[in-house]
């Protein structure tokens, strides 16, 4: 097993700012295989993250600035709120490149895997 170094996992207990996903606010209908995680690598996108806008989810993925060299900081992602569907990440099927992440900071992990990082078990 690859052992990833993440930012941190979030579930839902940090303050969202700006950029931010969009999109449906409804609860996810079922619990995901893997959730996306953001792991050290992610820059940000000095502000203006080419991630976010693919998530489909509200408030799924957002900004945190880093409070030692403002203004710069990096994305999250809500555990809780991740559907799994992938489309923040730029790996595809072969390796082939998709839109997402250019700088392969998200990386998909197994459920259960995020729950026993966090120490609690996901909701639906």
């Amino acid at each position: 097993m690859e052992t990833l170094a993440f930012n941190t996992i979030f579930i839902g207990t940090t303050e969202k700012q700006h950029p931010m996903s969009e999109g449906i606010a409804t609860p996810r209908k079922k619990r995901p295989k893997e959730i996306a995680v953001i792991i050290e690598s992610c820059t940000g996108c000095a502000g203006s993250p080419a991630c976010v806008p693919y998530c489909p989810v509200a408030e799924c993925m957002y900004w945190v600035e880093d409070p030692d060299h403002p203004p710069f900081g990096h994305i999250e992602v809500d555990a809780k709120l991740c559907i799994g569907c992938k489309k923040c990440v730029s790996k595809g099927p072969d390796g082939a490149f998709l839109d997402g992440c250019p700088w392969d900071a998200i990386e998909m992990v197994p459920t259960e895997e995020v729950e026993a990082l966090i120490g609690e078990k996901m909701p639906i």
